[in-house]
């Protein structure tokens, strides 16, 4: 039995985790931590499950590490910097144990690790090509981390391919209209009530459009994912990002 410990356990995802390890025959719920409550008990655990807020899980995350833990992290916000740091961490420049494994997933959703996936083998195919994401007005970040990596992974393939920005005449406009810029590829960030986690990439060529959509209309669709880590990270090496390499991708 895996013996699994969660972080944000009384929060919207951390509780559909909970419910998911509960129902898993091959793991055990040792430990649920939410805020407030003393970390220590997740001592217990060989895999934690950080499912947070951006401004709380690099401490979570450093506490795991120096404990040993392998830490499965759901939360979003990592940024280059911010990865830069959970890869000394693993390094071995943190004080404590010898650090566990971390998968870091901007969703764990596998129609939306395949849209992420598919929009990247598309991209160097189009003139154009935009992101629109979707979520609950609850979420703390925009755009979110599903979207920003969608837009690493379309800007590279696009630079390895030599395809050229996509064009765009806009000489005036208020600020923010035109979206994020990440890597050079718009992306809007939307916030509406009875929304879960929606996103789709927009591509344009001569004649025609190209849309990749996912939608999450449940939470329990990320469970899947998750499980998958879980198991999987003990064999890892170290930092892990995205589960793509999970599903042969």
């Amino acid at each position: 039995m895996i013996k699994v410990g969660v972080l944000g356990a009384r929060g919207r995802m951390g509780s559909e985790v909970c419910r998911a390890v509960q129902g898993a025959d091959d793991m055990d719920l040792v430990a649920a931590v939410d805020q407030d409550d003393p970390r220590d008990a997740l001592t217990a655990a060989e895999v934690v499950v950080d499912f947070t807020h951006p401004g709380v899980v690099m401490d979570n995350l450093r506490w795991c590490v120096e404990h040993g833990l392998h830490v499965v992290v759901g939360t979003t916000g990592f940024d280059p910097s911010r990865l830069d740091t959970v890869r000394s961490w693993l390094a071995g420049e943190s004080s404590g144990k010898a650090p566990g494994n971390v998968v870091i997933a901007p969703n764990f959703g596998i129609g939306a690790v395949l849209m992420m996936h598919f929009a990247q083998k598309a991209a160097p195919f189009f003139e154009s090509v935009e992101i629109v994401e979707t979520h609950h007005p609850n979420k703390a970040d925009a755009p979110s981390g599903t979207a920003y990596r969608t837009a690493e992974l379309v800007a590279a393939a696009r630079a390895e391919a030599g395809v050229s920005a996509s064009p765009d005449a806009t000489t005036s406009e208020v600020d923010g209209a035109r979206g994020a810029d990440v890597d050079g590829v718009r992306v809007h960030a939307v916030r509406l009530s009875g929304a879960v986690a929606h996103q789709q990439v927009v591509l344009g060529g001569h004649g025609e459009l190209f849309t990749i959509r996912h939608d999450s209309m449940d939470r329990a669709s990320f469970m899947p994912g998750v499980l998958l880590a879980v198991r999987r990270i003990p064999g890892l090496d170290r930092l892990t990002l995205g589960i793509e390499s999970l599903l042969g991708l």
